[in-house]
């Protein structure tokens, strides 16, 4: 038998090589480097990769794995780090020219250091517009970067370097950040399967300028390989006030348990979506019917929700506003032009609208808790159009619409702070693929898991052709 494409081999299964010996960190770590020196730069999906650290790491795990001895739960697995989370011994320029890349970087983040005391292979960062600021990756420092799919199309955003990386084969795991739907547009993009957890179940340091909408969570090509990670991310760590309390739940178990008996609640827009692109709709229609068909009691109903596009915009923009009045007028004046029409727009919330828009946010939230009592999941589109053309930072004016109107099934669920993923569902007739979304109640994000484990089981995650 042929031995496997290591590049393309997920983390559980580049688990199992090393336990049998079939395989080594070594090996799995030359072919992600190859790999990303073959396609990057193309692709533009790393802004920072550092061959050498990673051979290095690679080869105490494949020391550990010839003793018998791995430590960890991701010994020796190719991994990447988005560039808003702080990695110690590498600049975190969060996407942006305003950075000073020459300061001391001496600090993990809280994903950072679980990875490492994990014994994840880093690889290296991956590309972001500047801080995280667009549902698209593309920035002044970075330039644009593309979709394994057409590079002609954008990975999405702000998590497009990961999960551009991730289907592509740049290693098997990437973390992201879900502040508007970061992770789960760019996984829906990419068709690769990416979860934004409960809030505060991946702790976080330090925390979002834009607030408690920011979510970190999986980039992988696996739901298993997802359930792995999470594992390992949601450790506690002390340095976030706003994170759960330590959580013992394994969600590799039970994660092939499947949902027949489930209630499911389907909302194909959720009551106010109107621009959903029609082969979007059809083929989630068509996911739909394949859980019913899992044994799921699947219910159309919509939640009872408006549009919570000018909330989530609205404290956005102000969060914007609060980093770009930070900066001096030289390092404003090298900003994304998105960016900056963010926090100018920002500038013109008083304090007393965002009150108003907190309120307004915290009956959103209570309404879809008690919603959430009457079904164990929510399914919907992840993103309404498939990937977006790949354009250069400040092609369109900044406006909300512009900003997150063609995304209104991501947004919500960052102001609930509900668990949420996307799974590839099809490809597009133009074969770019179409992303399904399962939200969970507040803190069952083994639910969510286990719902996409049971999808997946009947129609695997495929990879792009990479024929570019």
């Amino acid at each position: 038998m042929s031995k496997p494409d290591l590049a393309d081999t997920s983390a559980t299964e580049l688990l199992a090589l090393y336990r049998s010996k079939q395989a080594s960190p070594v090996e799995a770590t030359q072919a992600a480097l190859a790999r990303i020196d073959q396609r990057n730069a193309k692709l533009n999906a790393f802004c920072l990769v550092d061959h050498e650290h990673a051979l290095k790491s690679a080869r105490e795990s494949e020391a550990r794995w010839q003793r018998g001895a791995p430590i960890g739960a991701l010994d020796g697995v190719p991994t990447s780090i988005k560039d808003l989370i702080l990695t110690k011994g590498w600049p975190t320029l969060r996407g942006s020219k305003t950075v000073d890349a020459k300061q001391a970087w001496d600090v993990d983040a809280p994903a950072t250091a679980r990875l490492r005391e994990a014994n994840a292979v880093l690889l290296g960062k991956t590309c972001t517009p500047e801080f995280g600021c667009k549902g698209e990756t593309n920035s002044l420092l970075t330039g644009i970067s593309r979709n394994p799919w057409n590079l002609n199309h954008t990975p999405g955003g702000s998590s497009g370097g990961s999960a551009a990386a991730v289907a592509a084969g740049m290693g098997a795991l990437s973390v992201g950040t879900d502040g508007a739907g970061s992770v789960r547009i760019p996984a829906a993009f990419c068709g690769n399967f990416g979860l934004k957890p409960s809030f505060g179940r991946v702790p976080a340091y330090p925390l979002s300028p834009f607030g408690s909408v920011a979510h970190l969570g999986p980039h992988t090509m696996s739901v298993a390989d997802g359930a792995l990670m999470m594992n390992v991310l949601k450790q506690p760590d002390a340095r976030d006030w706003t994170s759960l309390p330590p959580d013992s739940t394994d969600y590799m178990v039970g994660l092939n348990d499947g949902i027949r008996g489930l209630r499911i609640a389907y909302s194909p827009t959720l009551g106010y979506a109107k621009n959903v692109h029609p082969e979007v709709a059809k083929a989630v229609d068509n996911a739909v019917r394949q859980l019913e068909a899992l044994g799921a009691h699947v219910e159309h109903v919509d939640p009872g929700i408006e549009d919570s596009l000018d909330i989530s915009t609205g404290l956005w923009f102000v969060g914007a506003w609060s980093v770009y009045s930070a900066l001096k007028a030289e390092q404003q004046a090298q900003v994304d032009p998105d960016f900056k029409a963010e926090a100018l727009l920002g500038e013109k919330i008083s304090l007393h609208d965002v009150h108003q828009l907190n309120l307004r946010r915290g009956l959103l939230g209570s309404h879809m808790r008690q919603f959430m009592q009457r079904y164990d999941l929510l399914v919907t589109p992840a993103v309404a159009v498939p990937a977006l053309p790949a354009n250069p930072a400040g092609h369109s004016p900044m406006t909300p619409e512009t900003m997150l109107g063609w995304t209104p099934f991501s947004y919500p669920f960052n102001l609930t702070q509900q668990p949420a993923c996307t799974i590839p569902c099809g490809l597009s007739s133009e074969g770019l693929p179409i992303g399904l979304q399962i939200v969970g109640r507040m803190f069952d994000d083994a639910m969510v898991l286990r719902a996409a484990k049971a999808f997946e089981s009947v129609r695997p995650i495929p990879r792009p052709k990479l024929d570019w």
